[in-house]
């Protein structure tokens, strides 16, 4: 009772400013729509640099392989262990994502995973042994597990209903771009080097966070009722009327405080089952789909394939980057549903190409086109994969859970994602070694599945605020 008092003083105390920018009308509503504010661009801009430390981690380990197993003589089974700790460590970060970003706030959330993250470069930057090469991709492993939730949930929170899709994307584009610039320096310069390099884009988003606002409705969450509308109005323009958006946000979030903050437990609720539904069952397709196993051994698909391992690689950098921006510009034009049907039927078609290269090998039938099938495979996987799926479970996870529960329906989400890539990634040179083709066929076949699943049970979000999105799909929110 007290809390709520509390709020609703609070709130009235903050009526009549918002009244009076209410009052100059609609003109000032249409001209911070027609373009976007500086804060806002600037905001998302430093939170998506902890979405380039994510990529380069993640391209980190293959290019410089063959450089850490000489200068540290370790064996191939010391460097496996060196490769899959980043994901131990991230399924770590990401069960604690959401408790300390409810906790601390999420700027204060990416700058703790910075840290960490900055610790685990040095660390292997001046690794004498195996020991600290774990020990530092473990901390590195942490961090990105904190950010992979962190990053679009701030993004989802401070952008508009008209701009969040493309915004949140922004997240995969960076990863893409963090990802291959970190493959191309790694072939090109030492180890040691690239993992100093690693520590930039810490620091400059470690030093940027103080100057951009939390996100208001994190602030509103937490009773922080009139930084929560200096943010707002920050991040639409000293001239835009919040009022509208900012009645939204403490309604809703006032409706929220009458329910207890949900556990993990707690989640597995009646009322929360669809939001959960589609949050983990984008999760558990996106990765069963084959993505990271098609990423961490691309060389040895190619060379299975009887193909040049280094134009394959290059051809799929140069598809991936271009396809995930326009994946950018489409989101909020097309729609959230349409992309990612559009993109689950391309991966679909690209496993069964490279499933059908890798059966004409096995019969001995066209010989000299099978490796052109498997590299036009692996593209038409990664270019649609890049337009849709790679990004939009991420914005969809962001959406749709309520402030309640965001922290631990987040973590668990992330989590699941982490725990299902660590799963592919460990099993697909077994899987490889059993049958290419039907490794492939089985990707094919997820692939398929997910369109079914989108079709049946994913909600368009394009054009919604969160609020709608949430009170949509979360029963209790019509309750009275």
């Amino acid at each position: 009772m007290e809390r709520n008092s509390t709020t609703s003083e609070t709130w009235q105390s903050s009526i009549p400013l918002l009244v009076h920018k209410a009052n100059k009308g609609p003109s000032s509503s249409s001209s911070s729509s027609s373009s976007i504010p500086t804060v806002l661009m600037l905001s998302t801009l430093v939170a998506v640099l902890g979405s380039y430390v994510f990529g380069s981690a993640v391209g980190y380990s293959s290019p410089s392989q063959s450089g850490i197993m000489h200068d540290l003589n370790l064996a191939l089974a010391q460097y496996s262990i060196f490769g899959s700790i980043l994901t131990i460590g991230a399924m770590i970060g990401a069960i604690l994502s959401g408790t300390i970003a409810d906790y601390v706030g999420r700027r204060l959330a990416m700058g703790f995973a910075e840290v960490f993250c900055i610790f685990g470069w040095v660390a292997i930057s001046f690794a004498k042994d195996a020991w600290w090469l774990y020990v530092g991709r473990l901390f590195v492993g942490f961090g990105i597990g904190l950010l992979s939730y962190v990053v679009p949930v701030y993004v989802a929170e401070i952008t508009p209903k008209n701009l969040r899709g493309g915004f949140t994307t922004v997240h995969q584009l960076m990863i893409c771009i963090g990802m291959s610039l970190t493959y191309l320096m790694g072939a090109n310069l030492n180890w040691r080097v690239v993992s100093l390099i690693g520590t930039i884009p810490c620091l400059v988003q470690l030093l940027s966070l103080p100057f951009i606002p939390d996100s208001p409705r994190w602030l509103s969450k937490v009773d922080r009722m009139k930084e929560s509308d200096s943010a707002l109005q920050h991040l639409r323009g000293k001239n835009a009327d919040v009022y509208q958006e900012a009645t939204e946000i403490r309604e809703y979030i006032e409706t929220l405080q009458q329910q207890t903050e949900a556990s993990l437990v707690g989640l597995f609720q009646l009322q929360y089952l669809k939001s959960l539904t589609v949050g983990v069952g984008l999760m558990i397709l996106q990765q069963f789909g084959g993505i990271n196993g098609i990423i961490f051994y691309a060389n040895s698909i190619f060379i299975s394939a009887g193909f040049s391992e280094s134009i394959g690689t290059v051809a799929m950098v140069v598809v991936k980057i271009p396809m995930t921006t326009l994946g950018v510009f489409l989101m909020d034009k097309s729609g959230r549903r349409p992309l990612l049907l559009v993109s689950a039927v391309g991966t679909c078609l690209g496993c069964f190409l490279a499933a059908l290269s890798f059966f004409m090998q096995d019969i001995h039938k066209w010989k000299e086109l099978s490796p052109i099938l498997a590299l036009v495979g692996v593209l038409v996987y990664v270019g649609s994969y890049s337009i849709g799926m790679g990004a939009i479970p991420w914005v969809i996870m962001s959406e749709i859970f309520p402030i309640n529960v965001k922290g631990s329906a987040g973590s668990f989400v992330t989590f699941v994602n982490w725990l299902c890539s660590w799963i592919v990634s460990y099993a697909f040179n077994f899987l490889m070694s059993w049958s290419s083709a039907g490794t492939f066929f089985i990707f094919s076949g997820v692939c398929g599945l997910t369109v079914v699943f989108v079709a049946r049970l994913v909600p368009e979000t394009k054009g919604r605020t969160l609020e709608q999105i949430q009170a949509s799909l979360n029963s209790y929110s019509t309750k009275k």
